[in-house]
C-alpha cells in the first residue's frame, strides 16, 4: 500500500509497532504530531482535498477505551488498533465521526487494547462477544500492521467468548492457518458490483469477497455476511436480487449451511454530500429526498414505508433464493 506521508505521534515510537511502522516506512517523510485527534494542516484542506488525505498515514497512541453495549452480532463495541480507512465509500459512517479526517489512523498501544480485552471477556459469567471492527477495516490494516494476526492467536490463548470483525477487503490469506479455536467470527460485507464500482471506491470486488468467506469459512473461522448497507437506487430490487443470485451460486455448500445474515439499510448525511459534491463530481448523488427523511443532526434515513417495503422484500427473496438462512437483523 503506497502512502505520501506518516503523520506521527512522537511518543508512539516508544512501542513495538511505532517502530516497526517507522522502519517499514523509512523512506517516506515523518510530520510530528501533538495528537492523531487535531492535525490542524489536516482540518484546514479544502473537502475537494479528500481523497488526497486518505493516502497519508497517521500514527498515535489510542487514549480512548470505553466500550459501547451493542446488542446485535456483537455485546460490546470495543475501540481497537485502528480508526478510518484508506477505501473511499460515499456512504461511509466514519465520515459522520471526522468529517473529512476519516484517513487511516493506526494505534501502537495493542498490548494495552488486548490485556483489557482479555480481562473484560474474564469478567462476565457467560461467554460475550467483542466487535473490534467497528472503527475500522482490519482485514485492510492487516496488511500494513499485521495487527490480526497478533489479535487471533492472542484472544484464542487467553480471552473468553469471541471477538468479531467485518470486511468489505479479501486479503484474508495470512489468517487462514492461525490458532482462533473458533473465538473469532468473521463477516464479509457485500453489495451488488454495479454499486461496489460506482460507490464503494478503493475496496475488493464482489467475486474476490465471496472467495474470502468462502476461505476463512474453510478454515473454520464462524462467518456471516452483512448485505450493507441496502441502497435504494434506481433498480434496487433487480440489484439485491442479482446479488442472491451470485451468493447462491458462488458461496460454498459449508458457508451457506452455517452462515447467518445482517442486512442495514443506509444512513447519509449533510456532511456526506458536502464532501462528496466536491471530492467526487461525477459520482451518483446517494440522498433521495423522495425517499428519505431527516434522523438526527444532518444525517438521513429512508422513510418508514421504504424501509418496511425494502425489508418486506429483501426477506422474501432471501428465502426464496438462500433457503432458510438466519437474518439476525434488519436494521
Amino acid at each position: 500500500m503506497k502512502f505520501n506521508a506518516v503523520y506521527y505521534e512522537p511518543d508512539s515510537l516508544n512501542y513495538p509497532l511505532g517502530r516497526q511502522l517507522k522502519e517499514t516506512f523509512g523512506d517516506l517523510p515523518w510530520i510530528p504530531i501533538e495528537s492523531h485527534n487535531r492535525i490542524e494542516e489536516m482540518q484546514k484542506k479544502q473537502n475537494s482535498e479528500f481523497g488526497k488525505m486518505k493516502s497519508n498515514l497517521i500514527v498515535g497512541i489510542r487514549k480512548t477505551h470505553k466500550y459501547t453495549e451493542n446488542h446485535k452480532v456483537s455485546d460490546f463495541l470495543v475501540p481497537y488498533t485502528s480508526s478510518g480507512c484508506t477505501a473511499m465509500c460515499l456512504y461511509c459512517y466514519l465520515v459522520c465521526n471526522y468529517n473529512k479526517c476519516s484517513y487511516l489512523r493506526l494505534f501502537v498501544n495493542r498490548e494495552q487494547m488486548m490485556d483489557r480485552l482479555v480481562r473484560s471477556s474474564l469478567k462476565s459469567s457467560a461467554p460475550q462477544t467483542f466487535e473490534i471492527g467497528s472503527n475500522s477495516d482490519l482485514i485492510l490494516e492487516n496488511t500494513i500492521t499485521g495487527n490480526l494476526e497478533w489479535t487471533i492467536p492472542q484472544f484464542a490463548e487467553r480471552g473468553k467468548g469471541a471477538v468479531t470483525f467485518p470486511s468489505k477487503f479479501h486479503m484474508v490469506d495470512p489468517l487462514l492457518n492461525l490458532n482462533h479455536q473458533g473465538k473469532v467470527i468473521f463477516r464479509m460485507s457485500v453489495n451488488p458490483q454495479p454499486i461496489i464500482s460506482k460507490i464503494e471506491f478503493g475496496t475488493s470486488p464482489l467475486e474476490k469477497r465471496i472467495e474470502a468467506v468462502n476461505k476463512m469459512c474453510e478454515a473454520g473461522y464462524p462467518c456471516g455476511l452483512l448485505i450493507a448497507p441496502v441502497i435504494l437506487v434506481d433498480g434496487w430490487k433487480e440489484l439485491y436480487t442479482g446479488l442472491l443470485i451470485e451468493l447462491k451460486d458462488k458461496l460454498s455448500s459449508k458457508m451457506k449451511s452455517q452462515m447467518f445474515l445482517e442486512i442495514i439499510l443506509m444512513t447519509y448525511s449533510y456532511v456526506h454530500r458536502a464532501i462528496n459534491g466536491d471530492a467526487f463530481p461525477n459520482a451518483p448523488d446517494l440522498y433521495d429526498k423522495e425517499k428519505m427523511t431527516g434522523r438526527g443532526r444532518g444525517k438521513y434515513c429512508y422513510r418508514a414505508e421504504e424501509r418496511a417495503l425494502a425489508e418486506a422484500f429483501l426477506r422474501e427473496k432471501t428465502a426464496e433464493i438462500l433457503g432458510n438462512v438466519p437474518i439476525l437483523y434488519i436494521s
